[in-house]
């Protein structure tokens, strides 16, 4: 089964790490995603802009577009991951080791009801 690993942290933390700090937390994730993706069982992952590059399109009727996220919380979402495992047991395993990889925040694990693959092109 696929599982969404949501990665949520203070924004503002994050965005104050020194260029040098950024890499040396990015080096670590690398080894977990390296791992998985060695098992095949690394899906999408994606690193987040701010939330102030954030808009927030409300299901009103009419609909309503905002500037920014549209929770404001202490944590902010800031990137996924997309992983295959047998269980929720597995799912919290690889999260643990994100979790040693960087500090701090939460992650966020949920399971993926559908999902299709797709191409991106540039």
């Amino acid at each position: 089964m696929l599982y969404a690993i949501l990665c949520y942290h203070d924004e503002d933390m994050v965005g104050s790490w020194s260029n040098e700090q950024d890499a040396a937390v990015m080096t670590r994730l690398a080894a977990v995603q390296d791992k998985l993706t060695k098992q095949g069982r690394l899906g999408p992952v994606a690193r987040l802009l701010p939330t102030t590059a954030a808009t927030t399109l409300r299901k009103d009727d009419p609909p309503v577009v905002l500037d920014g996220p549209f929770a404001e919380t202490k944590e902010q979402l800031l990137g996924f991951y997309v992983v295959d495992c047998k269980n929720l047991d597995e799912a919290l395993d690889v999260a643990r080791d994100l979790g040693k990889a960087n500090p701090g925040g939460a992650y966020e694990i949920r399971p993926v009801g559908h999902f299709t693959p797709g191409s991106v092109t540039k």
